[in-house]
């Protein structure tokens, strides 16, 4: 079994230039403050690593395996 580091934030940045985004484009295109997304790269939110991970183009235990435990990441990504 092959253990997962979490993406590096600035690669999770990165990663969004390159998709023609921001973290604070992101924010604003889900009505919250421009600010608000940049939480989920230090603390559990399974709302914003969602967000975050749909601009990426993939799944949010892709970028933050840590925080997502086999056969939990459905119900934490409905969580608010």
């Amino acid at each position: 079994m092959t253990i997962r580091e979490d993406w590096h934030t600035a690669d999770i940045i990165a990663g969004l230039k390159k998709k023609g985004t921001s973290l604070a484009a992101e924010s604003r295109k889900a009505g919250l403050a421009s600010s608000t997304l940049a939480n989920a790269l230090t603390k559990r939110w399974p709302k914003g690593e969602r967000l975050i991970a749909q601009a990426l183009g993939v799944k949010p235990e892709e970028v933050w395996p840590s925080r997502y435990k086999t056969g939990e990441s459905r119900g934490a990504i409905a969580e608010n």
